[in-house]
């Protein structure tokens, strides 16, 4: 036996126990591994300057922190782009630092849109009274309260208001979502972007948007699908059954709805 042949063996032998155990081998080098999501498909968009782009800039928004979460973010700009072609304002609830938004705004050169880009969120952090007894009972509130004690959530002002300061057209509004929403004077709404970490409000910001979206409008939700955010699908699915609608569950845990 040649020398070369003995990593192939020690390669198979090692896939045969892993895989008896349920787990599988994977090359990181030759695929995708990165927030939950590993793959061997393409990942070419990571090579587009564009992307590159609008990925540097929403680290920037985060402080240099890159959550490296590539592939949520190409699915982002795919729905902004494509977005962007329909008529409506732009809106995200559940900003944060505003990594996702300031991508998009940076994709897309958002100064140049002619349209308004409305972000909401307390900019406190998560609303610990909307969270379901289920939600409780799972641990999505203690996971709450553990990241805002670790200073995952951006309350800083001052530091929100410089990241957008570059571009036009941008409405920071600081309140709880879904009692802040009425007295805003939204016009048709083209994208939404919805990341509030909680069932219960980003189930009413979909029935609060629903109507001002127009026909193949884009809703994207952030945690539709991720792991351990089961309270949240459950919550958007009410509504997608009540709506008549279906959404799209993403390997990157989002979701996708086309009205």
């Amino acid at each position: 036996m040649g020398t070369r042949s003995i990593p192939r063996l020690i390669k198979g032998r090692l896939k045969q126990i892993l895989n008896g155990a349920g787990y599988e081998l994977f090359n990181r080098r030759n695929g995708y591994a990165h927030d939950g999501l590993l793959t061997v498909h393409s990942d070419h968009f990571r090579n587009d300057p564009q992307f590159r782009a609008a990925y540097a800039r929403g680290i920037k928004a985060s402080a240099g922190v890159d959550p490296h979460f590539e592939w949520r973010v190409h699915v982002a700009l795919w729905a902004a782009r494509t977005a962007a072609k329909l008529p409506g304002d732009f809106v995200e609830c559940g900003v944060n630092a505003g990594f996702i938004s300031s991508a998009i705004m940076q994709r897309l050169n958002w100064s140049g849109m002619g349209r308004q880009f409305y972000l909401i969120d307390t900019f406190e952090g998560p609303v610990f009274d909307q969270f379901s007894d289920d939600e409780i009972e799972r641990g999505r509130l203690n996971i709450a309260r553990q990241a805002m004690a670790a200073g995952a959530f951006v309350t800083d002002m001052d530091r929100v208001h410089s990241n957008f300061s570059e571009w036009r057209n941008v409405q920071v509004i600081r309140g709880r979502v879904p009692e802040i929403l009425p007295s805003i004077p939204f016009g048709p709404v083209a994208f939404l972007h919805v990341d509030l970490n909680c069932g219960y409000p980003e189930r009413e910001a979909l029935r609060f948007f629903w109507n001002l979206l127009p026909p193949n409008g884009i809703v994207l939700l952030d945690d539709y699908a991720y792991f351990g955010h089961g309270g949240q699908m459950e919550a958007v699915d009410g509504f997608a059954i009540s709506t008549g609608i279906e959404v799209l569950s993403l390997p990157t845990g989002q979701g996708l709805i086309i009205k």
